[in-house]
């Protein structure tokens, strides 16, 4: 397994936000975190990266306790997508990019350093725009470099924080095709989506937080059980099978709550 999470627990203060999760990610598959907003999928994806520790429980990644790790180890196991960036200065795409081999860097980037980062815009197809500003692109153009510069870390897993937030329906679809592809080379990729039904069509694995909770499904139908989705998010839901997938819908009638 990639990530093993037993009995995880955080909160602020006296603000519970998770409660103990237990759950795995296997290795080299795209997990979906789903969930209503606010149930803790950010936290526990930030929790995973080890930016804040849990107040109980724990988080191994690549067998290894997160928390064990110093910021250098963790980056070259872990990639972390946030929801935005806002770049300070007007570097180009090259130079953003190049910022993600920072954990191997001791004084200035190397010439393997940059060919790495020359590499990841190539296979994110970002090379034609490599001497731009960042500050200019768009916000498409703007995943698809943090989703390189990532990439150029050369981690075992990539975690994402709502990677296809903003994003029009072609940009959703080819960072979500790159994404794919990312996998089926053998690496980890951990999403937090808002559209199950792109989960669906994308993901392998699937993880459902309600309320700071896990809430998979225990019937044989699995993560399509139009009961269980009913109750993560709170209204009713139809299941549609299209093309041996499926796709859920809201039903009419009203929420569950």
């Amino acid at each position: 397994m990639a990530i093993i999470v037993k009995d995880l627990s955080f909160g602020y203060g006296e603000k519970t936000i998770l409660r103990h999760l237990n759950f795995h990610v296997p290795a080299g598959k795209f997990t979906a975190l789903l969930g209503r907003n606010g149930s803790g999928k950010s936290t526990l994806l930030r929790l995973i990266a080890g930016f804040i520790k849990p107040k109980s429980g724990s988080i191994e990644v690549c067998g290894v306790n997160v928390t064990s790790l110093s910021l250098a180890e963790r980056a070259k196991r872990i990639g972390f997508l946030p929801q935005v960036h806002y770049p300070a200065f007007p570097f180009t795409v090259e130079e953003v990019v190049l910022t993600g081999r920072a954990a191997y860097v001791f004084s200035t980037p190397t010439n393997q350093d940059r060919e790495r980062a020359k590499s990841a815009m190539r296979r994110i197809g970002i090379e034609d725009i490599s001497n731009r500003p960042y500050t200019e692109l768009s916000g498409g153009e703007r995943q698809l470099v943090m989703i390189a510069r990532v990439l150029a870390q050369e981690p075992k897993i990539m975690l994402l924080d709502e990677p296809l937030l903003s994003l029009d329906l072609l940009n959703q679809v080819k960072i979500l095709n790159i994404l794919k592809s990312l996998v089926a080379s053998g690496l980890t990729v951990v999403a937090v989506l808002h559209d199950p039904n792109i989960a669906f069509r994308y993901g392998d694995h699937f993880v459902f937080l309600k309320n700071g909770m896990i809430s998979n499904p225990e019937r044989s139908d699995g993560f399509h059980n139009a009961h269980m989705l009913a109750d993560v998010y709170g209204i009713k839901i139809e299941v549609i099978p299209v093309r041996n997938k499926f796709f859920i819908v809201p039903d009419p009638e009203g929420t569950e709550e």
